[in-house]
């Protein structure tokens, strides 16, 4: 087992793992940056370092600095923990290459599954469903609108990089086909550095659903149950649920399964998350994320298991301690990602906490790096924290949750509580009648009954 491994991340997830290694007794670096000198997790590990100042670039970017710091804390592995360089193929590379053990999948896989594309291909070769569209990637518009009339409109142009929107771009029309796939491009370009672009159908109500996977390196793979991700706003998740309601046992194993057996024949280690797109029954594979996810929280509580401690386990070359048979799913487990921005307007909201009290209780689980006096920095993603609650049923766990939020006390910043108070009581929501587009839908609704009122 290691000795030491070095986080190279911030925030709550670089707090979780620290959390995770002194559990196991494994001794703790974590780098950051000169805005978060001050973090929870950088008071908490065992060693830090600073790697350089706020901008991303020239800190948790900064590839060279981070290896420095392992060198010079000679630690054993590096967890790259959720975004930055977590799906970086040269990064992993480059730490295997300095003699450090990289916590997750190999270089291959996360080059392999970071081009959707080039995944896309893998995958129907292995047999799992895929939403109809171009085989790989789209040179020009005029192929492009080819392959868009055959599929039938509308169609959906998508990044070949990169997530979280960009470069996403839907065709509705012939018409308006030409300066979509050119927008899609020229915003792929300025986001990832790749204009490539491939097409789908654009499927009109979909729900995202994404299966847990762990593999290690004998050949065992298991799936941990799905996640329903369909309450996003502009791509991006903002209430998560596992199980996913209205998914059936059959309908899980189904896909689970599936997904398990599609990893296992491609050789995967580590942690990773298939995510599909489920409409009228069918799912279709979106793509795999080659890390721990932000919502691995509401897996580990219905099924009991540490993901982030089987990542290292299984790092450090130890097999599975299960088999799929042995996983047990218990209860119902919802996240409500709590972000430092304005509840309506979105605009974000960095500054000081004045004041900070986290909910408590049965079942109630708070996973931030947040405390009184703390300064949110500009610099990074919004997020500060993740409300997590696990109950008996979906509906207990609607009324934990809502007590929990109201119970939550973040002051000194604006939050985006009051949004998921409003989501929780949303009679669609309640009943779990959303897709992927609910959210944005609902929230334009919401804002013209609004300015109607108000004339």
């Amino acid at each position: 087992m290691f000795k030491k491994i070095l986080i190279a991340n911030r925030g709550e997830i670089a707090l979780r793992i620290v959390r995770a290694c002194k559990e196991m007794g494994i001794e703790t670096v974590v780098v950051h940056s000169t805005a978060d000198a001050n973090g929870m997790a950088v008071r908490m590990a065992d060693e830090s370092v600073c790697i350089g100042p706020a901008p991303s670039r020239q800190s948790y970017l900064n590839i060279p600095a981070i290896l420095t710091a392992a060198s010079v804390t000679n630690v054993d592995a590096i967890h790259p923990g959720i975004g930055f360089l977590s799906e970086n193929e040269e990064f992993c590379r480059m730490v295997e290459a300095h003699g450090f053990t990289f916590i997750g999948p190999t270089p291959e896989h996360i080059a392999k599954m970071g081009d959707k594309a080039v995944a896309k291909d893998t995958m129907r070769a292995l047999g799992l469903p895929l939403i109809p569209g171009s085989p790989g990637i789209v040179r020009d518009a005029e192929e492009g609108l080819k392959i868009a009339k055959d599929c039938g409109f509308p169609v959906l142009i998508k990044a070949v990089a990169g997530g979280g929107g960009k470069g996403m771009k839907v065709a509705r029309s012939e018409e308006e086909f030409k300066s979509s796939f050119t927008m899609a491009s020229a915003e792929a370009k300025a986001a990832f550095g790749n204009g490539d672009v491939y097409l789908e159908k654009y499927l009109s109500h979909p729900r995202h659903i994404e299966i847990q996977l762990l593999a290690d390196s004998h050949g065992n793979v298991v799936h941990l149950g799905e996640r329903d991700c369909s309450v996003q706003r502009s791509h991006q998740k903002v209430v998560e649920e596992c199980p996913a309601p209205g998914i059936t046992a059959e309908q899980r194993n189904f896909i689970g399964d599936l997904a398990a057996d599609c990893a296992r024949k491609m050789g995967y280690r580590g942690v990773g998350t298939m995510e599909f797109l489920f409409e009228d029954g069918k799912f279709y594979f979106l793509e795999m994320n080659t890390r721990l996810q932000i919502e691995h929280t509401i897996t580990e509580m219905v099924t009991g298991i540490d993901l982030v401690r089987e990542q290292i386990m299984v790092a450090a070359g130890h097999p599975l301690p299960f088999r799929q048979k042995d996983i047990k799913f218990d209860g119902h487990a919802m996240e409500c990602r709590v972000n430092a921005e304005h509840p309506e307007t979105f605009i974000p909201s960095p500054g000081k906490i004045t004041r900070y009290h986290a909910p408590g209780g049965l079942g109630v689980r708070v996973d931030s790096a947040l405390y009184d006096g703390y300064m949110v920095p500009s610099t990074y993603d919004s997020m500060v924290a993740k409300l997590i609650v696990h109950a008996k049923t979906r509906e207990e766990a609607l009324m934990r949750m809502q007590r929990a939020l109201e119970e939550c006390v973040i002051e000194g910043i604006q939050t985006n509580i009051p949004l998921h108070l409003r989501i929780l009581q949303e009679p669609e929501f309640r009943v779990a009648q959303f897709n992927i587009h609910w959210l944005e839908k609902t929230l334009a609704r919401r804002k013209e009954e609004g300015r109607k009122a108000a004339l």
